[in-house]
């Protein structure tokens, strides 16, 4: 089954006695939930509650690795630096470079084998996708068959997807995919995101996105009787990935507008394991 090497990986290692609570107090995640083997999404945002960098974070050892994409990981690094001050953390780019994702048989055969080995990732699990994620090189599988695959189970990267500093965690589904806490207490733009979802004003959500043809490329408008309904993410021939403002997606819907990327014809879905609808009225979707 796939092993597919992700050379625009790059990982962080944060450990020391004080690394846990640094992290706690800092990032979406709650990591004092996380599971020995388990790897999930998390994100550091800025103080209006946005997505300055997104990653995935698992247990190593006596720390925590976290991977994210190679062009974000110097700026994380600083960024993560500047809030350490006094505490008792050490962070520290690691050695292996790129990361091997497996599903199927090689993800079975890699469980049971402790943090950075083979970290079962969250999200695809939500999709009932075993997923695991080892740093450095274990397979030649082609990339397009991951990007195929998150993009069949609606799960989304930053660059492709979404800018950064411009989403909220909300429009990427952390609140179902477990990397976001609502429970752990403060944390950088915990007060925005804890707002959004106590008043339930998401509006902005991921999709999946399908054509009879071949979809347009990435960043083409998708539209409801000429107004902006999102805008199209990855693309995989007829497959893609979209952020949709689904109360508007959900009205054309019910009224039968066509939605169109650029000139081409769409269906949207939302990822199932979501547990979201879209709304035919005012009213917000709801799980």
């Amino acid at each position: 089954m796939p092993a597919v090497f992700l050379k625009d990986r790059s990982l962080l290692f944060v450990s020391g006695a004080e690394a846990q609570s640094f992290l706690q107090n800092l990032i979406t995640t709650d990591i004092i939930a996380l599971g020995a083997d388990e790897a999930r999404p998390g994100a550091l945002l800025t103080p209006q509650g946005k997505i300055l960098f997104d990653f995935m974070i698992w247990q190593d050892g006596d720390g925590y690795m976290i991977e994210t994409d190679a062009g974000q990981r110097d700026s994380m690094l600083k960024r993560l630096t500047m809030y350490k001050l006094r505490a008792a953390v050490t962070l520290a780019p690691s050695t292996e470079e790129g990361v091997t994702v497996s599903w199927g048989e090689d993800a079975e055969d890699s469980q049971g084998v402790r943090g950075s080995q083979g970290a079962r990732d969250s999200r695809f699990a939500k999709a009932g996708v075993t997923l695991t994620h080892r740093p450095g090189k274990h397979g030649d599988s082609a990339e397009a068959l991951y990007d195929a695959l998150r993009i069949s189970h609606g799960i989304v990267t930053s660059g492709s997807d979404f800018a950064l500093q411009d989403a909220f965690p909300h429009d990427v589904l952390m609140d179902f995919n477990g990397g976001l806490s609502f429970r752990k207490g403060c944390y950088v733009g915990q007060e925005v995101v804890s707002r959004m979802q106590h008043r339930g004003t998401a509006r902005r959500r991921v999709v999946t996105v399908s054509a009879a043809t071949d979809l347009p490329g990435t960043g083409t408008e998708i539209t409801a009787a000429g107004k902006p309904v999102g805008t199209l993410g990855s693309v995989d021939g007829g497959n893609g990935l979209a952020i949709v403002r689904i109360d508007r997606a959900g009205a054309a819907m019910a009224a039968g507008t066509p939605l169109l990327a650029g000139d081409t014809p769409v269906s949207l879905v939302l990822p199932a394991w979501s547990g979201l609808v879209f709304p035919t009225s005012g009213d917000e979707a709801s799980a």
